[in-house]
């Protein structure tokens, strides 16, 4: 883990004006199961199990289950509860937000003249992954600043400080940084000179920094699916699905360190740095699977699902705070990013590809009939396969430099050195008393670091009640998970480099309505 993180610091620190990070891929392919109320509250285990419109997200395969048509809506609330403990300091936060499960239709139809039984389409929409949450630590730190990142920087390239202050490539952070003489040129004793943050100063004196960051982000995706299955003899089901994910996402954040002496003339009171970040785009993937019933109350399920293949453009503005004391005759000074980019937004262009995914399922129904009527309940099981290492992140555009080409290949070997493959596990069932149904279920995401010691994971319990009469059926479920995972605020090549420890909790309120058409 140390050689990653040295390997990061210097790939991320030259190119600070990326905004693509290793943790990016998380972003993108480490979430639980999203959809329905029904398939929430079996812990998300539809692998083989069908006869719900989230088959278009998990196995398309189970939409031939299907023998009538089906509208469905399922809005959802989301509720965020975070724990961070940075440097023996806990900090708790929470964030609410609208949700959206899948939603759509389903039209199934009897063949005729064919071996297959019956056949279904389907279009829905879901809301896979919801980034609304807000997430804060601090504490006190002995060991760094924030501003090594930027002296780090500017020492790799070789320029001076003029030559950064005019180059656009270091206009969100060294540029501001030297602007408002946060960093500087010191004399070193030898006839030269060695580039500083002011609070290094404070650390030389044992004076330890405060340190706070806030992470507020907004938005999610949403895929658009447009899915097919066949049922031959109600023995063997095939299907496929193409989704269009759509992009929102918006990150705001906050980072400070301060001097807590208290001393007015150590040349330095504190800093703030501001990161505004929104990424929009879209991508293109597709699943396939099948469901075999050798016995009548068991199906087998297995189900492929492709990379997404992303296109998406980040936009980028940052603004910088110093309080610097005595150090100048202007103690304060602000300073944006666009100062140095001839009042434009930063702007990236780039393609995103997540992981490759498999998923081998098991169910056991209760009384396995044509009638559904005369079911009564079932289990069910998913094992799911992702391969974190294939993720990957290219340049896009017309302009696209050799060091953009660069930094994009040493993040993909950063991405392969600090995850690993992993599998998940999802189990859930359900009782039917006939028109009212009760479900539980669970799920379990593993820790897709390669380091033990960034102890990541999700875990998740559910449970719903469901009521299906005259063509009509309401779902109820309530989603409880629990989330570990860490944050950098920074990373430096020469030292060791600390990190939050973070526990989310995340309550999920989901209704499902449909109605036979």
């Amino acid at each position: 883990m140390k050689k990653f993180l040295l390997s990061a610091a210097a790939t991320i620190g030259f190119f600070a004006s990326m905004a693509q990070l290793p943790e990016d891929v998380l972003r993108y392919s480490y979430f639980p199961q999203h959809g329905s109320a029904r398939n929430m509250a079996i812990g998300g285990a539809m692998g083989s199990l069908g006869g719900d419109i989230n088959a278009l997200y998990v196995n398309p395969a189970g939409l031939g289950l299907y023998k009538t048509r089906e509208l469905v809506l399922s809005p959802g609330f989301l509720f965020n509860n975070n724990k961070a403990n940075f440097r023996g300091t806990d900090t708790k936060s929470n964030k609410s937000a609208f949700d959206l499960g899948t939603s759509g239709i389903v039209i199934g139809f009897n063949s005729r003249n064919s071996k297959w039984t019956n056949q279904a389409f389907s279009f829905g929409i879901s809301q896979t992954a919801n980034f609304n949450n807000f997430v804060s630590y601090k504490g006190s730190n002995n060991l760094s600043s924030y501003t090594e990142q930027f002296t780090e920087e500017l020492r790799n390239s070789g320029l001076s400080l003029d030559e950064a202050l005019n180059n656009p490539g270091f206009a969100y952070g060294t540029a501001p940084a030297i602007y408002t003489y946060l960093i500087d040129t010191f004399p070193n004793g030898n006839g030269g000179y060695n580039i500083k943050g002011l609070p290094e100063f404070l650390l030389e004196k044992n004076i330890s920094l405060d340190q706070q960051k806030t992470i507020d982000t907004k938005g999610g995706i949403y895929e658009l699916a447009l899915g097919y299955a066949a049922n031959m003899d109600d023995r063997l089901y095939l299907g496929g699905s193409l989704g269009i994910p759509i992009v929102n996402y918006s990150r705001f954040t906050k980072y400070r360190e301060s001097d807590p002496s208290g001393d007015p003339n150590n040349n330095f009171d504190y800093f703030e740095y501001n990161d505004y970040l929104t990424t929009k785009g879209f991508g293109v993937n597709g699943k396939l699977g099948l469901i075999f019933k050798p016995q009548e109350y068991i199906r087998l399920g297995l189900a492929v699902h492709t990379p997404t293949f992303y296109t998406l453009t980040d936009r980028q503005t940052t603004d910088l705070t110093s309080a610097t004391e005595n150090y100048t005759s202007q103690p304060v000074r602000k300073v944006s990013s666009t100062q140095f980019t001839d009042g434009e937004q930063g702007k990236t262009l780039y393609t995103a590809t997540t992981p490759w995914k498999a998923i081998f399922s098991g169910s056991y129904v209760i009384r396995e009939v044509n009638d559904i009527r005369r079911q009564r309940g079932f289990i069910t099981a998913d094992i799911e396969y992702v391969g974190y290492p294939g993720s990957n992140f290219k340049a896009d555009g017309q302009n696209v430099t050799s060091a953009d080409q660069q930094y994009y290949e040493d993040l993909k070997g950063i991405i392969k050195e600090s995850y690993k493959s992993a599998f998940n596990y999802r189990l859930g069932g359900e009782l039917k008393f006939n028109t009212v149904m009760f479900r539980l279920g669970g799920a379990y995401y593993s820790n897709p670091y390669k380091d033990k010691s960034l102890n990541s994971h999700l875990a998740q319990v559910s449970g719903g009640i469901g009521y299906r009469n005259h063509g009509m059926f309401i779902d109820l479920t309530y989603i409880h998970n629990l989330n570990k995972d860490v944050n950098f605020p920074y990373r430096l090549t020469d030292k060791p480099n600390t990190y939050a420890m973070q526990q989310n909790t995340r309550g999920n309120v989901v209704m499902t309505v449909g109605f036979k058409l």
